[in-house]
């Protein structure tokens, strides 16, 4: 059975593709993101499979 790991991070609205993409190169999937607490925070739900 897969075992994953789970990470959540801000996001800065100005700079998301190069902040996803940094996260992605290490590995990390998204999941999800949500609207913080205000409309310009974002939180970004990552996992990636344990090794």
């Amino acid at each position: 059975m897969k075992k994953w790991e789970y990470l959540t991070a801000p996001v800065l609205i100005h700079n998301t593709k190069m902040i996803l993409d940094n996260f992605g190169a290490d590995g990390w999937e998204l999941v999800q993101i949500v609207q913080g607490a205000t409309p310009e925070q974002l939180v970004a739900y990552f996992k990636r499979e344990k090794p």
